[in-house]
């Protein structure tokens, strides 16, 4: 049984990754990409679907135990796990190597005190669980081969086979140190070189120590930033600069409910805000593979953008239902591939833009076609600007004239007005301002309900969404403006939890139905954050550092946090971990950190 999602800590080569819960389960890991098919599915399933346990032996009949300590060493994806058990006490080191060849996940057990009885059980299944592969022996190593894909197991202990899966049962004392590594490799290909754990386990901590070195930001939040900007480091497809969503797929965000998508691909919106994150703590290279992406991805045809990209740039992302997993606790349907791929969705040119934007500002190495790209982005907003659109949050109801949408727009256009002020890009000036100052009366005309004294989600509607709280972060409005404050007070009376976090929209009584969905949802973290960043810029620095302290504490005990939070079952929920939550606690850290508002 898959443990709860906030038990899962992460691992990654920066290409795929994996999730190890506390009992030292891998019950997720796809290979050899993010977006490839899992090999151990136990996370949407069942042990049946594949899982890698690592840990003390245990009773056949009894739950396997839970680490007592656990925690990644020192500013590292490298995971340390310890059991203390009646005969001793036993550390797992988990990790995955920066790749340089065929991906591995290499663990390494240590015996730190007494004799400690120890298991490794292997049950790999391909194709998400449905696949049972042919394993044997090929020149002393262990080798499981399905269709296109081979997964090699190499350790120093003996191993057997019982029920299709493979087993070693083994004994640790002080100072011993058993690796097991799992290696893919393309099936008709030569098996891949025997792995080196111990120099791979110096080798991955020095890579992230010298990562981590290029941080800017030293203010009193540095530990929480850290661990974000690790995570979103990890999320991102190295050979290409492409930023997956989150590495997992159909988490829900309502348990049991249908809510359920696939996060395992380059939202430009999700992709364009973590690299301003980046940026902002000094990560220039990222964002110079980020926009090397994009214009792959995007290539000549920017009247046909895409909201998302498969993570080499892939346009076709064709959504499908995995009908023999039932589901993260029972939350089906398992989707794999994402239908919203081809929404409208007028916002992601904003969030383009602004990236490219502040790639500019600081400094980053100019390109020409990404002017250029910008400026035909713009030229296709003067013509559908005023069309309705998905939105932000992929409503799979009718389209709508979403305010938010509209404010992006004019982000985009208002941005590119200051590339060509700046004189790095030619384009019809004043034709463009014109379009700025049309757009910004038309939202401020039809998107705001006087009587209320709030901009609404969208033209003519009055419910509320929280994507308004990125009125004033994006310039659209000052954050002293009476229609920015009254807004801020509008979303914290109707779309706040009784714990004081933000949901993103109602989806229940009247509303019901808005985004096309039945069932209910958690609280958005990002739009948490938001709304601390929007307390702060009114001057409510107090309150904001309050709430930011809050949503720290939701983070699970190695920092890690998922796309929401149910305040009704007090656990994380969504796919894990997001950086669509970790970009906006970076933000907001450093926007308290300017403020002062901070405790201590």
């Amino acid at each position: 049984m898959a443990g709860r999602i906030e038990d899962y800590a992460l691992i990654g080569d920066m290409q795929t990754a994996a999730l190890v819960c506390r009992d030292g389960t891998v019950d997720w890991l796809c290979l050899p990409r993010f977006d490839s098919h899992a090999i151990f599915a136990g996370l949407l399933g069942t042990e049946e679907h594949g899982f890698w346990r690592l840990g003390p032996a245990h009773a056949a009949d009894a739950r396997p135990p839970a680490a007592d300590r656990r925690s990644y060493r020192g500013d590292s994806l490298v995971l340390e796990s310890e059991w203390d058990t009646p005969r001793g006490t036993v550390r797992v080191t988990d990790f995955m190597p920066p790749r340089d060849g065929a991906p591995q996940v290499i663990r390494i057990v240590e015996g730190v005190s007494g004799r400690v009885p120890m298991r490794s059980e292997l049950r790999m299944r391909f194709s998400y669980g449905r696949v049972v592969p042919w394993v044997h022996k090929h020149d002393g190593r262990t080798v499981a081969v399905a269709g296109p894909d081979s997964v090699w197991f190499d350790t120093e202990v003996e191993t057997y086979g019982k029920d299709l899966t493979t087993y070693a049962d083994f004994t640790v004392t002080p100072g011993d140190r058993i690796a097991f590594t799992i290696s893919w490799q393309p099936s008709h290909k030569e098996a891949p070189p025997l792995p080196e754990p111990e120099q791979s386990l110096e080798a991955t901590e020095e890579f992230w120590r010298d990562w981590v070195e290029h941080c800017t930001y030293h203010g009193p939040y540095r530990e929480a930033v850290i661990r974000s900007l690790i995570t979103l480091k990890a999320l991102t497809y190295a050979p290409t600069g492409g930023i997956v969503a989150a590495p997992t797929t159909s988490l829900p965000e309502e348990i049991g409910g249908v809510r359920n998508w696939d996060y395992r691909y380059t939202w430009l919106r999700d992709a364009a805000i973590t690299l301003s994150s980046l940026l902002r703590t000094g990560y220039r290279e990222e964002a110079r593979a980020w926009r090397e992406w994009l214009l792959r991805a995007v290539a000549g045809d920017p009247e046909n953008l895409q909201i998302m990209y498969g993570i080499a740039g892939e346009r076709e992302l064709g959504e499908a239902e995995l009908d023999w997993l039932p589901g993260y606790e029972n939350s089906a349907p398992v989707r794999v591939g994402n239908g919203a791929a081809h929404q409208l969705q007028l916002d992601v040119y904003g969030e383009v833009t602004e990236a490219l934007h502040l790639a500019h500002m600081t400094g980053l190495a100019r390109n020409d076609y990404a002017s250029l790209l910008q400026l035909k982005l713009i030229r296709y907003l003067e013509d559908h600007w005023q069309d309705p659109d998905e939105g932000i949050w992929e409503v799979r109801g009718p389209r709508r004239h979403f305010v938010h949408s509209k404010v992006m727009a004019w982000v985009a256009v208002d941005r590119t007005i200051k590339l060509i002020e700046s004189g790095d890009a030619d384009g019809p000036l004043e034709r463009w301002k014109q379009l700025r100052d049309d757009i910004h009366r038309d939202v401020c005309e039809k998107g705001y309900d006087k009587e209320r004294n709030t901009f609404t989600q969208s033209y003519g509607s009055q419910e509320l969404d929280a994507s308004l709280l990125l009125i004033p972060q994006m310039g659209f409005l000052p954050p002293d403006d009476k229609r920015v404050i009254g807004t801020i007070e509008a979303i914290q009376r109707e779309l706040s939890t009784p714990d004081g976090f933000i949901l993103r929209y109602p989806t229940e009584g009247e509303s019901a139905g808005v985004d096309g969905l039945p069932g209910d949802e958690g609280a958005f973290l990002a739009c948490s954050f938001w709304m601390a960043d929007d307390l702060a810029m009114i001057g409510r620095v107090d309150e904001a550092r309050q709430l930011f302290e809050k949503l720290l504490s939701l983070r699970n005990d190695l920092g890690l946090l998922a796309e929401e939070w149910d305040p009704r079952l007090k656990r994380q929920v969504g796919n894990f971990p997001q950086a669509f939550s970790h970009v906006p606690l970076i933000d907001t850290a450093l926007r308290l950190t300017a403020s002062g508002a901070y405790g201590g």
